[in-house]
């Protein structure tokens, strides 16, 4: 009696454990509970409802076209792997749309999609390219493939309660936890470090090992492969493999953030990467509440959201840091998803709502549908971006990125500063280099990667060796060259070992914002100080910049400033002796051998002034100059057969032959031309003038001068970051004196 009775309870719990499991699918970014709400209330969240109708026709169309799987052989932009990245998009899509409508068709076409699958994966050796450090089967590179999994999960759970147990067998036998398993246990040097290819492989393997229910694929994504032996070299793209060092899905969160959210491979590659972050994240907060993953690391996934919004310019473009093609911005599908989840899993602060009313389109889930309905209800808040610093190394301690903000009316002047780590295989030899906009435009411009992504005609999409010798080289940024060498002498894994120093920034005032940071490693012996200002100048419309970058070697060097301007040379205050007939190079390594010179000229009075034109608005830079100093001007293109680069200007203040030099410069917008009156309007700036008064190890003090009538008095101690100092200098009859580290103060004559 007693044993029957004991059997029917334990046939109850059983019967009950399979009905618990049989409703968590879907369960991943979509779950049952969360379609109730989204059915019931659907008009009630207009973007939501348009995004689905959206998405909807877009699933429809690639329904029709009928079932293409073919045998992977291309590169990116080629046909088979763009064929594969539309499937995971759609079949992802079509998952959602199969649940939100509950028309089987879209469940019918995404099993035949993954039959197709299943049926070719088994037979499929590493993909025919050999360009890659870890070559995938469906596509060039593990990192494709990762991304094929995690899209492909979705899907598969969100069709899981429509297979016969048979069916599932056979996708899983065949097709899932092969791939899991090639992505993992065949793939160490890929899947089992912290970079963001190791995430994407950490997500795909966790998420189908949450749909499975497989524990040991999730222990494998959530900690690493353990027993590795440890290996530590560069991948093709000269990313550092670190096996069995730290590995896994938390140690990705552990390692790749800063304590401000803040992605060691700069904004571009932190948007890339938040993907698996998310969508994984998403998946463990509903299928395993209890890890309170949005809450780990004091709430670090919600500080990656917002530190890479903060590291956009006005129109939401990404600053262009390490690698980076320009032009993405908030409106990329992975921060999309990251506003959504982070919006409904992590406190739905207002001000996300605003982003996600820029970027137009939700998420079709709970988080997408919470989003879209709140800001129907009107619980909008601005997200206001202020200047900000945001510390570098995920334990803050490796420099950083500034950025400086001011509004003038309705436009924004923003600067973008980095002195951080390297950023592994994706970093750039610039420490110290800054870009800088008014609204979206370049007013002196970062060039960002040497790569057309997914443009098959250029070497398929992948990164161009002009990546290496041009744009990852320090000449190709705005900051100082050495002896025409590349920081670190181009070699990443010295990069590696050190980041800049933070030294100083004031953001307190409205009018003056301030930031400094320091480097002494970059160059053997030498030491780089650069201190940025934004200032309200009401000789100005917009504000000026002051940049005031001091170098002290331990032997005289010679040392370049470029400025990477856009568009038209307008005037400078200096002859120019010009090549009108014949161009020569001007270096032959560390990217000099790229640069056409296009023509010289001596600094023969100080301040000496240059104007360029673009956008519709006139720019003009003073620098203090010495006797000796000249101006080359440039161009971009040389040593490039393939026309791989793209063929811009810049100018270098070149200082000769220095132990302790400082450049001044104050950079200015002004005035504006409309092609279609004609009519230019202040195309000269306000002058300006600089007097150094002191630069020494110590101290460096300078006097700018605007219109002749304002007098701004800048005083940096390079050593003392004390906020309580007081410090005193005198030259001639002069005294002066200030507190904290850096001081700037305005005078009227």
């Amino acid at each position: 009696m007693f044993r029957s009775h004991t059997l029917f309870i334990l046939f109850l719990l059983f019967s009950i454990f399979i009905k618990v499991e049989a409703q968590r699918h879907p369960g991943l970014t979509l779950t049952q509970d969360g379609l109730k709400i989204i059915k019931k209330n659907i008009n009630h969240a207009p973007l939501f409802k348009i995004t689905y109708n959206d998405v909807k026709a877009e699933v429809d169309k690639w329904m029709l076209s009928g079932i293409s799987v073919p045998l992977p052989k291309d590169m990116p932009g080629g046909f088979s792997h763009e064929v594969h990245k539309k499937n995971y998009l759609m079949l992802q899509a079509a998952g959602n749309i199969y649940q939100i409508s509950g028309e089987k068709k879209y469940a019918s076409n995404i099993h035949k999609v993954l039959l197709a699958y299943a049926q070719l994966y088994p037979g499929l050796s590493k993909h025919p390219s050999t360009r890659s450090y870890a070559p995938g089967k469906i596509f060039w590179q593990c990192l494709n493939d990762a991304n094929w999994l995690v899209y492909v999960s979705q899907a598969y759970d969100c069709i899981y309660e429509s297979l016969s147990q048979t069916e599932r067998s056979y996708l899983e036998t065949n097709l899932f936890r092969p791939f899991a398993d090639f992505l993992s246990i065949e793939n160490p040097a890929f899947y089992n470090r912290i970079h963001n290819h190791s995430t994407w492989g950490n997500a795909a393997v966790g998420m189908m090992a949450l749909v499975m229910g497989d524990k040991d694929l999730l222990d494998r994504a959530m900690y690493g492969i353990k027993g590795m032996s440890a290996l530590s070299e560069f991948d093709n793209d000269g990313g550092r493999i670190e096996i069995n060092k730290k590995a896994g899905f938390l140690a990705q969160i552990d390692d790749a953030f800063s304590p401000d959210g803040y992605y060691f491979e700069g904004p571009y590659y932190q948007r890339y990467a938040l993907s698996p972050f998310i969508l994984f994240s998403q998946a463990l907060a509903n299928c395993k509440p209890e890890l309170q993953i949005f809450s780990y690391r004091d709430h670090i996934l919600k500080k990656a959201v917002t530190s890479l919004i903060n590291l956009s310019d006005s129109k939401g473009q990404f600053f262009p840091v390490n690698d980076a093609q320009k032009g993405m911005s908030i409106h990329s599908r992975e921060l999309i998803a990251a506003v959504d989840a982070v919006y409904f899993y992590d406190g739905k602060d207002p001000s996300l709502l605003s982003i996600a009313a820029q970027q137009g389109i939700v998420t079709l889930d709970l988080s997408g549908f919470e989003t879209a309905r709140a800001i129907h209800q009107g619980k909008v808040k601005s997200f206001i971006k202020n200047s900000i610093n945001f510390r570098d190394g995920s334990d803050g301690k490796g420099g950083g990125i500034s950025v400086l903000r001011s509004q003038s009316g309705n436009r924004e002047f923003s600067c973008c500063f980095k002195y951080g780590v390297q950023g592994s295989g994706h970093g750039h030899f610039d420490r110290l280099s800054f870009s800088l906009y008014l609204d979206d435009e370049e007013i002196l411009q970062d060039y960002g990667s040497a790569r057309w992504v997914n443009i098959d005609q250029k070497q398929g999409g992948i990164y161009l060796k002009e990546n290496q010798t041009w744009a990852k080289q320090t000449i190709a940024h705005n900051t100082v060259t050495i002896n025409e060498k590349s920081q670190f002498n181009g070699n990443t894994q010295n990069g590696e070992l050190h980041a800049s120093d933070y030294f100083f920034s004031d953001f307190s005032n409205p009018d003056i914002k301030i930031v400094s940071a320091k480097d002494s490693r970059a160059y053997a012996g030498v030491e780089l100080h650069r201190t940025l200002f934004m200032v309200h100048d009401d000789l100005f419309k917009q504000p000026i910049l002051i940049d005031i970058f001091g170098i002290t070697s331990d032997s005289s060097v010679n040392a370049d400033l470029p400025f990477h301007f856009k568009t038209q040379y307008m005037a400078s205050s200096f002859p120019i002796d010009v090549e009108t007939t014949s161009l020569k190079t001007l270096g032959s390594s560390s990217g000099y051998q790229h640069l056409w010179k296009e023509g010289s000229g001596k600094l023969n009075q100080s301040p000496y002034s240059v104007t360029w034109f673009s956008d519709g608005m006139f720019t003009t830079q003073y620098g203090l100059s010495d006797d000796d100093d000249e101006v080359i001007f440039a161009r971009i293109g040389a040593n490039d057969p393939d026309f791989n680069l793209r063929k811009e200007p810049l100018y270098i203040h070149r200082k000769k032959n220095k132990k302790n030099a400082v450049f001044v410069n104050v950079i200015c917008t002004h005035g504006a031309y409309n092609p279609v009156d004609e009519i230019p309007n202040q195309p000269y700036s306000a002058s300006v003038k600089i007097k150094l008064k002191c630069h020494n190890q110590q101290y460096t003090i300078a006097e700018i001068t605007t219109a002749d009538k304002n007098i701004w008095t800048i005083m940096i101690s390079h050593d003392d970051v004390g906020l309580n100092k007081v410090h005193r200098y005198e030259v001639g009859n002069l005294k002066f004196e200030w507190e904290k580290p850096i001081s700037i103060v305005k005078t009227i004559k």
